[in-house]
């Protein structure tokens, strides 16, 4: 595999098979012989994990703001893009994230904080270190339950209603449908295997022959 560095994101609400795809996507493209730094978000450097941990799981049921919780991420993603996401781009190796800056548009913007104000943070955050291609795995939320069930999770978010994760979704696709140029949307309910062949598709079309 020849060219420069890729910054590739995937997005969906919970249960999506973010992380079957990631593995999927990590041994394909390695054989292809591109150097895969594999991350995610919040987390991906000591300190950014032990944000996630507070982030998601606060102590003696206490609980963030939504605001509180933006600011949380974001701390965190400064810490993941300066120790990790960076230098791995600088050294031309291709990085796959799980979940990105896209994530908290979706679940803080459904928590109360205008999207004004976190389009703002993100932008402080961010900078430059935008996405080259982001791959969002879509499903109605009620035909994922079984599979969070299944992935005993039990965070701030997996803990929320069905409203709620409908909602997630329909604010991811609305992303998509904003930046379509930089958005693949991806029907999760597929089979892995179809999921990454799709995927990979993606991939070639927007990355590999740009």
């Amino acid at each position: 595999m020849t060219g420069p560095e890729r910054f590739i994101t995937l997005e969906g609400g919970e249960g999506t098979g973010k992380s079957t795809l990631i593995a999927g996507l990590q041994r394909v493209l390695s054989e292809r012989g591109a150097e895969i730094v594999v991350t995610r978000e919040p987390g991906g450097t000591v300190l950014a994990e032990a944000v996630r941990a507070l982030a998601l799981n606060p102590p003696d049921d206490e609980s963030w703001s939504p605001l509180a919780h933006a600011l949380l991420m974001n701390t965190a993603r400064e810490d993941h893009l300066k120790n990790l996401i960076r230098p791995a781009l600088a050294r031309g190796a291709w990085v796959i994230c799980d979940r990105f800056a896209d994530s908290t548009r979706a679940y803080q913007s459904i928590d109360g904080v205008a999207l004004e104000q976190l389009l703002a943070i993100e932008a402080i955050v961010v900078g430059e270190t935008r996405p080259d291609l982001t791959l969002i795995l879509d499903a109605a939320p009620d035909a994922l339950a079984e599979r969070r069930r299944q992935r005993n999770v039990s965070d701030v978010f997996e803990q929320k209603d069905l409203s709620f994760h409908e909602q997630v979704r329909v604010a991811f696709l609305d992303i998509a449908d904003n930046e379509p140029d930089r958005c693949v949307v991806l029907d999760a309910l597929q089979s892995p295997e179809d999921v990454l062949n799709a995927a990979l598709s993606a991939i070639d079309q927007h990355l590999v022959a740009a």
